[in-house]
């Protein structure tokens, strides 16, 4: 009985040992889920190795276990959409149970290695057009502050826009971003801090926190824009909270151009169709509200949804938005479940979204203006009315969107965005230095044959490294101390020891002296 006894517990030990989660076990995870926004440079929270990721093991644990991280605002349920920051349940339980058992170390020479991110910019190359905001101090003290620079672009002739980034000079100051252009060039800046009602006569897009670059589709069978007039200004709204008073901020905006006398380009159109200005929500209530587009009738033209962006305050908790044919159908456009204000986005659909002629544009978001929401800024709770600040709500859901033209619907439109160069981030701020590396991949995605192609322009010694989503290097090769020009570099796909490569998404390092360039590549079967 002994002996039967002692060989029982003997095993369970056994297992129990074997089943110990170690980070070798977590940190492709980590990498592939989360290091995107927690490295160093952009997060004071980086988890790019053991040391950095055990010491917040409580707050993951509880950023996991409530939904908070990753910051993912959109029910996929209820319609999927590029670049989805996601974990999926499996990976999510096996970091809470690493953390249940201790955050044990390991041995860590088993992870998969760390990514590299540069620092710098989310889009790579070099902008065709940076306008700043230059060294501006709020004086936003006791109440939230609107200013609106006026900067012109110097444009002799008309370009249009291919992408573009907002690029904070002090993040924790900036509650958000408007971004217009005044065609005529007439307007000049308000920096009375009043500055509610944005000049401009086309919308360009926003900046929120978690707001990523825009970039739009630029190679057959799309190719979009937003056409930028000859002596125009872009129209820069920022909005500082109070309390921030005294802080400089150097905001600025890089902009990317179609080369001059490209064709077929689609004018994209932004706008916020959804608003409602007339709320009036209780104390200790929870209410909803709701907005038509058009307020009364239905649309007299057929669209093409881009991309969708809901907004509201702090005590909104859901939000809904679609189009309507009253009594016979409803396109579903995004869906939020928990409403987290830290964290807004254009959500761009993975193919644009017709929306026929007949429908309205429909959104409600449900406010929670309790104690029970810890969002709630006044405590004991009071009337809340529409308005601009951040402690009063907004309903103001915008889309990007095109004239429908027929097939509109059937155009891949993550397809061409992932092969796009633009997207591959790995610029480094380089714009007063003297060494410049520049790459692009093509085709991309590809089924037997990728090129990485790089620029330089001084002697460099160069070297190509692949990895596959969860960190494992692929391939590794030396190409050697180049001279100044362009080396094409080639992988073949089965050219992995005699075993093809699977299909799937890939990222490259392209290093040349102290400089990395970081991109992604599609493998097709």
């Amino acid at each position: 009985m002994k002996k039967q006894l002692f060989t029982l517990l003997s095993g369970l030990l056994f297992s129990a040992v074997s089943a110990q989660v170690t980070y070798k076990d977590v940190a492709g995870i980590f990498y592939a889920r989360c290091t995107s926004c927690h490295h160093s440079g952009a997060s004071t929270r980086p988890f790019m190795n053991y040391a950095q990721t055990v010491g917040y093991a409580s707050s993951i644990d509880n950023d996991l276990t409530t939904g908070v991280m990753p910051p993912w605002n959109a029910d996929t349920a209820y319609t999927r959409f590029q670049h989805e920051r996601i974990i999926t349940s499996s990976e999510k339980q096996l970091i809470l149970d690493w953390i249940a058992g201790g955050a044990l170390k390991g041995d860590t020479t088993l992870a998969p290695q760390a990514p590299v991110y540069p620092t710098g910019y989310q889009l790579a190359g070099n902008a065709d057009l940076t306008l700043s905001i230059g060294q501006f101090t709020s004086t936003a003290t006791t109440s939230d502050k609107y200013y609106c620079f006026s900067l012109p672009t110097g444009l002799t002739q008309n370009r249009i826009i291919r992408a573009f980034e907002v690029v904070p000079g002090n993040k924790p100051i900036v509650h958000h971003a408007v971004i217009t252009v005044d065609s005529t060039g007439t307007y000049t800046s308000d920096l009375s801090g009043n500055c509610y009602n944005i000049p401009g006569n086309v919308g360009i897009g926003t900046y929120a926190p978690g707001s990523g670059a825009v970039i739009f589709p630029g190679q057959a069978p799309l190719k979009a824009g937003i056409t930028l007039k000859a002596g125009s200004k872009i129209i820069i709204q920022l909005h500082y909270p109070e309390g921030s008073a005294g802080e400089v901020d150097s905001t600025k905006i890089r902009l990317y151009f179609y080369p001059i006398g490209t064709t077929g380009v689609r004018q994209i159109y932004t706008a916020t169709p959804l608003q409602n200005w007339s709320m009036a929500i209780p104390p200790n209530t929870v209410s909803s509200f709701s907005a038509y587009y058009p307020t009364s009738g239905t649309l007299p033209v057929s669209l093409s949804a881009f991309a969708v962006m809901p907004h509201s305050h702090l005590l909104c908790q859901t939000i809904v938005y679609y189009a309507v044919k009253p009594g016979i159908d409803t396109i579903k456009l995004v869906k939020i479940k928990k409403w987290n204000f830290e964290w807004q986005d254009y959500y761009t659909f993975k193919k644009l979204v017709k929306i026929p002629n007949g429908y309205r544009l429909y959104s409600k978001h449900v406010y929670d203006n309790t104690s029970n929401n810890p969002n709630n800024p006044n405590d004991p709770p009071i009337t809340v009315y529409s308005n601009t600040g951040t402690t009063d709500e907004m309903l103001f859901d915008g889309m990007m969107y095109m004239y429908y033209q027929p097939g509109d619907e059937l155009i891949d439109v993550q397809g061409i965005m992932d092969g796009d160069p633009l997207l591959n981030t790995g610029i480094k701020d380089i714009d007063d230095e003297k060494f410049e590396l520049q790459s692009r991949t093509f085709p991309n995605p590809f089924s037997d044959l990728v090129t990485i192609q790089y620029s330089i322009n001084e002697t460099a010694t160069v070297s190509v490294e692949i990895y596959d989503l969860l960190g494992k290097q692929i391939i590794k090769q030396n190409i050697g101390k180049q001279p100044e020009g362009i080396h094409n570099w080639d992988w073949k796909a089965n050219d992995n020891g005699g075993n093809k490569i699977p299909a799937g998404v890939y990222f490259y390092k392209l290093k040349a002296n102290d400089f990395i360039y970081e991109g992604k590549i599609i493998k097709q079967n």
